[in-house]
């Protein structure tokens, strides 16, 4: 039986040689001797994980198990260790980052693990959360808080399936998206990744998980997508990233967790464990949560994953022990995320399954889900990057739909007539350190993890998008701090807020006022005289209330991305604006949380959105 088990072992390795070669291989007939249950596809799904699980070791299946970053883990030491995914963390990108770079790239890990034994191919994951944000020249989409004003569902479903296909492209087949948390206080540096305040945001626009995984996993441009992040994290005490979600479980259940149970409805592949607490215990230790709620209750079947080192937070000390390892294991974890020490973990758990302290049938669990993914996904079959989806890396296709999102994300807050501006015959005048800069309007998740200023990636920017749509005999003058401006002109649009960050460092405990540049160039402005035409670029509400008697008008602009023309359609009328606030907007930060229903009176409320008469 031994001598067998290590022909077919052979045969699997030369079969993936010839993969790696490039060889084309032709279906074996049906009078040829069939190999393994596990490499035909014509079998069912579930006989083929079993026949696969049957001829799994131990460390083959405790490395199933295990996630580690590209920058750590070259193809050859993942295969070494039969790891079972990699991933790009915000920002890890093959140089020079190009969509060829990254597919390439994936193939060098897919050809290394099927090279492996029993030839199990690796499943690599990025954050995609705004489009392919990782890589140069992808579209860049609004962040959800913008598809949570524009209110579409049908728009997010199309937007899901624009990115799976640039996704696609680099080779990736799992995509850390979409984020389905309820921010509910807009001091948490990750409100932008939230589509509102309520669930119903995130229910109506969880359609994007149908554009990501399409109508079969296996189909060309699908990818694996996931719910992120189970659960609470946007309910923590002052809005504090990572921190602790003080609530019932009835709070929890009503605010939180609906998101999670249309995801599972609509057959999400994959659900992320929040680094946050429940009232004072570590998510990604919490088998009531995790397994109680999530496995058993929602009868979610498809596998979960860590976030970033998250098994490291379970006890409070730097460094993840055994008894972590255990917990989290036990609590139902299937896939860990440990970027760096992958070795270390496969030691530990390793170790507990063999003092029987993880029982192997949690194990045999956990890789059964994995495995499924992976066959569903059609891995087997063609593990190499489509590269037939290069052509809608950054399409004309793609971007005008980005540009139609970020058209439906605006949110007019203020208006006494001087929008839509005159598109011909018009002197205009444009300032702002948001309004010539693709970095800024992009925010976070762009080319890098925390975002950065400057022009990171091709777009429009949406000073760009002014010009373009200014009309005939109009001119269109920029200074980024206005200087130059005078009674001439027939109105200043000014664009303003924030500046790129992500999780951690976007907290903002201590206010969410506009910066002293902003402020600087605002009153500038106004002292000409000049129609004041304020865009806010942001990734939440600001804290604006002492400065809007000062302004004409105003423009929640979110974090639009790369297409800053859609800014541009609806400052000039091209578009009525049409969207509607997705988050209470407060009178001043001392207010924070507001939400719907709590009983304070924000500046403006939940569902506000003015338009243009016609």
């Amino acid at each position: 039986m031994a001598s067998r088990l290590r022909g077919r072992r052979a045969t699997t390795t030369i079969l993936a040689c010839l993969l790696a070669a490039g060889t084309a291989l032709t279906p074996l007939s049906a009078a040829a001797a069939p190999g393994p249950i596990y490499q035909n596809p014509r079998k069912p799904v579930a006989d083929r994980v079993a026949d696969l699980l049957g001829r799994m070791s131990l460390d083959d299946k405790i490395a199933q198990m295990v996630q580690a970053e590209r920058n750590a883990a070259t193809p050859a030491r993942a295969a070494e260790l039969r790891l079972g995914s990699i991933l790009s963390g915000g920002g890890s990108a093959p140089t020079p980052n190009t969509a060829e770079s990254w597919a390439d790239m994936y193939d060098d890990y897919q050809r290394a693990a099927l090279a492996t034994p029993l030839g199990i191919p690796t499943i690599y994951g990025v954050d995609a959360v705004h489009g392919h944000n990782n890589v140069v020249g992808a579209t860049i989409f609004p962040h959800n808080i913008g598809l949570g004003a524009a209110d579409d569902p049908a728009l997010a479903e199309r937007i899901g399936r624009a990115t799976a296909e640039e996704v696609s492209a680099t080779g990736v087949d799992w995509d850390f998206a979409p984020c389905l948390c309820v921010a509910r206080d807009d001091r948490w540096g990750r409100t932008y990744e939230s589509f509102g305040e309520i669930p119903r945001n995130a229910v109506v626009n969880s359609t994007i998980i149908n554009g990501l995984q399409g109508k079969r996993l296996a189909a060309p441009g699908s990818v694996l997508a996931t719910a992120k992040h189970f659960i609470g994290d946007g309910g923590t005490t002052g809005g504090k990233d990572q921190g602790n979600t003080e609530i019932s479980e009835a709070e929890l259940r009503a605010i939180h967790l609906p998101p999670f149970r249309a995801a599972i409805a609509r057959g999400v592949g994959s659900v992320m464990i929040s680094f946050n607490s429940w009232n004072g215990v570590k998510d990604h230790g919490n088998k009531y949560l995790i397994t109680d709620l999530l496995k058993n209750e929602l009868r979610f079947t498809g596998f979960v994953v860590s976030d970033w080192n998250g098994i490291d937070q379970i006890d409070g000390q730097e460094g993840f022990t055994a008894a972590e390892v255990r917990q989290a294991v036990n609590a139902g974890l299937d896939m860990f995320m440990v970027p760096h020490d992958y070795a270390k973990f496969l030691d530990l758990l390793r170790a507990e399954v063999q003092a029987n302290r993880v029982p192997l049938a949690r194990i045999d669990d956990a890789n059964r889900r994995i495995l499924t993914k992976k066959f569903e996904l059609g891995l087997f079959e063609r593990p190499f990057t489509d590269r037939s989806f290069l052509k809608t890396v950054g399409s004309k296709q793609h971007r005008d739909l980005a540009r139609q999102a970020v058209r439906e994300s605006q949110v007019l807050l203020r208006n006494d007539g001087v929008l839509p501006l005159p598109k011909n015959n018009a002197k205009l005048f444009v300032a702002g350190k948001n309004a010539n800069d693709i970095g800024n309007q992009s925010g976070g998740w762009t080319i890098t993890w925390q975002g950065s200023s400057g022009p990171i990636t091709p777009g429009t920017t949406i000073l760009d998008g002014i010009k373009q749509s200014a009309g005939k005999n109009s001119t269109v003058t920029y200074d980024r701090e206005a200087d130059g401006l005078d009674s001439s002109y027939r109105a200043a649009v000014v664009v303003v807020g924030e500046t790129p960050y992500a999780e951690g460092q976007g907290d903002r405990p201590d206010g969410l006022a506009l910066d002293a540049e902003d402020l600087a160039t605002l009153a500038k402005a106004k002292a000409t005289g000049v129609p004041v035409v304020t865009v806010l670029v942001s990734g939440r509400p600001l804290d604006i209330a002492q400065q809007l008697p000062q302004w004409n008008a105003l423009l929640a602009s979110w974090l639009p991305g790369t297409e800053g023309g859609g800014v541009a359609d609806v400052l000039f009328g091209a578009y009525r604006p049409t969207g509607k606030l997705s988050f209470s907007w407060p009178s001043s930060s001392a207010q924070e949380p507001i939400n719907v229903g709590d009983g304070k009176k924000p500046l403006f409320p939940y569902g506000y959105g003015l338009t243009y008469r016609r």
